[in-house]
């Protein structure tokens, strides 16, 4: 089956489950827009796990939820499933002129450069205006950063940046020492915000490095709670000293 037919079929298929299905017609976008934010996080698991059978399943799932929201957006007479597509087809090619004009351009960053320049002349109020203010503050972070770079608000070298670390460090211990809450969030928060700055001078994505711990984490913690039934045991049973010695059995044998 050739691509234009099968979304035509996933098209078809739309029609006929918003015209007969009870809750497919029930629908709004309101509804489906924390289906929608599951789904995404979901295709970001299966990506950060290398699951391609997985990133396959969530890409028609979010595939589905786009085709429904343009149903929905036809229903209400303000936009259909093509508009969408030729939308997004004029903008690429309107911000990308060194394809589909005379603009010449270098490297990846050049790129970059001319597209925030290109959105900057179609109204946007600020480089970081397209930044979504429900990100998670990781991602945001990353984002904000990348955003400030295309308009030449960078360190110039790695060196630089982790030196930026430690002096967030020093600051974050000086409010630690004073026992003060409220600075201390404060800067722990530019300590975070300068350990992402970090990651990207080191070419490394700071959401999936951290994901990447959160699972290993919870790898040999189950590891920990399997050890401990295999003793006849539970953790609440053992004191930190135990459960110190089993997450080390768990590490050695990875």
């Amino acid at each position: 089956m050739q691509p234009d037919q099968a979304f035509n079929r996933l098209l078809q298929i739309m029609d006929d489950l918003r015209e007969k299905c009870p809750w497919d017609r029930k629908q709004t976008m309101l509804t489906l827009r924390q289906l929608s934010i599951e789904e995404l996080y979901e295709l970001a698991d299966a990506i950060t796990d290398e699951d391609y059978k997985g990133i396959q399943e969530e890409l028609g799932d979010l595939l589905l939820h786009i085709v429904f929201y343009a149903k929905i957006g036809a229903e209400k007479q303000q936009f259909n499933i093509t508009d969408v597509i030729n939308g997004v087809c004029e903008k690429l090619i309107t911000r990308h002129p060194h394809i589909y004009g005379d603009v010449k351009v270098e490297n990846e960053d050049e790129v970059k450069q001319n597209w925030e320049k290109l959105k900057m002349r179609e109204g946007k109020e600020s480089v970081l205006s397209g930044v979504p203010r429900s990100l998670p503050a990781l991602v945001k972070a990353m984002r904000l950063q990348d955003k400030a770079r295309q308009v030449g608000f960078e360190w110039e070298n790695r060196e630089q940046v982790w030196a930026k670390v430690e002096e967030e460090t020093a600051e974050l211990m000086e409010t630690v020492a004073a026992n003060d809450k409220d600075r201390m969030e404060a800067e722990f928060g530019d300590l975070m915000f300068a350990l992402v700055n970090y990651s990207r001078f080191l070419g490394i994505d700071a959401e999936n490095a951290l994901e990447r711990t959160n699972k290993k984490f919870i790898r040999r913690f189950r590891g920990m709670e399997e050890m401990a039934g295999a003793q006849g045991r539970k953790l609440t049973d053992m004191d930190l000293a135990e459960m110190d010695g089993l997450w080390n059995k768990i590490k050695e044998g990875e």
